[in-house]
């Protein structure tokens, strides 16, 4: 009989062992009593009555993210394409997760390829390889609309790799060859032609100064010149005004002499003699002079006279 009961109570700790659960960070489970939904158990402890209550569900509240496969796309422009998205998703609601939808993954990737190709649908080429971030933006908020009754949160869509056609990639690096080709020409172009322009800068700017030095030297000759004639008339002004000095030196000593009238006279005939020597028309011979003169006439014929006799 003791061992019936102690067998009955290790089969009772064994089940009530079994039915304690402790719900971990980041988890959520989802209970079902006979077959129908019952509660959500959150982080701690908790004890499931058996054979009523089962766990339907383990749910991580974990930020997720899926890459789903490329899937193809048609452009306005008739353009098919690669495109293969990746969704970073996190579930808020456990109960809807659980019940909402069969296979959420799956749903949310049919989800994002429609919804994907209505996008690209109506962009040309250039614009869908150059509006990711417009792309993205509008997936996520019409994936966020239609999964919240799932019980997700979609907090972003991106578009991992865009995967155009072999032809389309040909020509893409063929334009992108020439596009490099036309800005290594422009630059090429607009260097020569800034070359150029500092050459014919630093031309005229010699030209300038040769032109500058040229002026500069004629200036300093033009005032060598004033200079040299300057001093030439400061040389000769001196000059006259020596000669003058001398004069009047002259005179003032003739004064001092006290000269009488024959020696005045005698020097009245040296400066006529030296008046007639030049080249003067006409000369006006004062009266004492001419007295002399006539007495020196007179003598000379007498002397001729006696010479003859």
């Amino acid at each position: 009989m003791g061992y019936v009961f102690l067998g009955i109570l290790v089969v009772v700790l064994a089940i009530v062992a079994v039915n304690i659960k402790i719900v971990p960070q980041s988890k959520a489970y989802v209970i079902e009593r006979l077959g129908a939904y019952s509660t959500t158990w959150q982080t701690g402890f908790h004890v499931k009555i058996p054979f009523f209550e089962r766990v339907a569900k383990i749910v991580s509240l974990k930020e997720q993210v899926v890459d789903f496969d490329p899937q193809p796309v048609i452009t306005k422009d008739n353009v098919t394409m690669q495109i293969d998205t990746v969704v970073f998703f996190q579930i808020t609601d456990p109960k809807l997760y659980t019940y909402g939808v069969e296979r959420p993954i799956s749903a949310i990737e049919n989800l994002t390829a429609t919804t994907l190709r209505n996008i690209i649908g109506e962009l040309e080429l250039d614009a869908t390889l150059t509006s990711r971030d417009t792309i993205n933006a509008k997936i996520r908020v019409i994936l966020d609309e239609a999964t919240d009754p799932w019980g997700i949160k979609v907090n972003r869509v991106e578009l991992k790799n865009i995967i155009p056609p072999r032809e389309i990639q040909d020509a893409m690096e063929k334009q992108m060859k020439a596009e490099r080709h036309r800005r290594e020409a422009i630059l090429t172009a607009e260097g020569e032609k800034a070359s150029k322009i500092l050459v014919a800068e630093g031309h005229k700017e010699s030209q300038i100064l040769d032109a500058e030095a040229q002026k500069q030297a004629a200036i300093l000759r033009a005032e060598a010149v004033k200079e040299a004639k300057i001093r030439e008339a400061e040389g000769e002004a001196e000059a006259i005004l020596a000669v003058q000095r001398a004069n009047a030196k002259a005179i003032e000593l003739i004064n001092q002499a006290n000269p009488n009238q024959a020696v005045l006279t005698l020097k009245s005939l040296e400066a006529f003699a030296k008046a007639a020597d030049g080249q003067a028309t006409k000369i006006i011979i004062p009266s004492e002079i001419q007295g002399i003169a006539g007495l020196a006439t007179s003598l000379k014929e007498l002397v001729t006279d006696e010479n003859k006799e």
